[in-house]
């Protein structure tokens, strides 16, 4: 089997799509001698993109998510099913952190993200390092989603906190607190009807040394975000 023939058949094992981290994660098992390169993830990414270019096996449908080309892609989850929607969401900040070549990470890793992948399927971290006390690092592992800074040490340079419900607002808001003293940005995504809770809670004397680190993000905006990242990278993979 060649390579090519390998990553196909790793797509079909998952329903037709895949994530690099799945790809990466399987491709031994079809292609032994697939690592034995100093850049072998590189030579991955080429046959993707190979044949995405010339419009054969495969085509791109998100940021880092690949699928058979005569796969047919999910619909968007509505909003008014909140489960679907916080998960969806939570995706779409991992992808963005991935493509940003951030390390990300999620506290839901088995929760449903989209055609047929689950949110470990495309983060680039299982834990949290141990970067501070460990008080400190027990309350970062319950965030939604977390980007940490690529080189040296991990340190979490922006946090997502995905707030469907507006009673889960000021527990978002004290777990971001726990990082008050690391340069950290905060961002709480949330449909656009919190906004004003969210200016609200800012105003208070607690947050108020704090709030130029908070950042409100509505769902069509990051949704928007998203799909326009997804647009530009597709035509790019087909062109270079």
């Amino acid at each position: 089997m060649i390579k090519v023939e390998a990553i196909q058949k790793i797509m079909e094992d998952n329903h037709g799509t895949a994530s690099l981290e799945i790809i990466y994660d399987n491709i031994e098992k079809y292609y032994p001698t697939a690592k034995r390169s100093h850049e072998w993830e590189a030579g991955i990414r080429g046959v993707l993109y190979r044949e995405i270019r010339n419009n054969k096996r495969f085509k791109k449908i998100g940021l880092s998510i690949y699928a058979l080309k005569n796969y047919v892609e999910e619909a968007k989850p509505q909003k008014e099913d909140t489960v679907r929607m916080h998960a969806y969401i939570e995706g779409i900040c991992i992808e963005i952190g991935n493509f940003k070549n951030f390390h990300t990470y999620t506290a839901d890793p088995s929760a449903l993200y989209r055609d047929n992948l689950n949110l470990q399927n495309i983060a680039s971290m299982n834990a949290v390092p141990q970067f501070s006390y460990n008080e400190i690092v027990q309350e970062v592992k319950r965030m939604d989603v977390i980007w940490f800074n690529p080189k040296g040490l991990c340190f979490p340079q922006k946090i997502f906190e995905v707030v469907d419900s507006i009673g889960t607002l000021n527990g978002a808001f004290n777990r971001c607190l726990q990082l008050k003293n690391f340069r950290t940005e905060f961002f709480i995504v949330a449909p656009e009807q919190h906004r004003s809770k969210f200016n609200q809670t800012m105003n208070f004397e607690s947050y108020r040394e704090s709030n130029e680190k908070f950042k409100f993000i509505n769902y069509d905006e990051i949704i928007e975000l998203y799909e326009n990242a997804s647009r530009v990278n597709k035509i790019e993979s087909k062109i270079f």
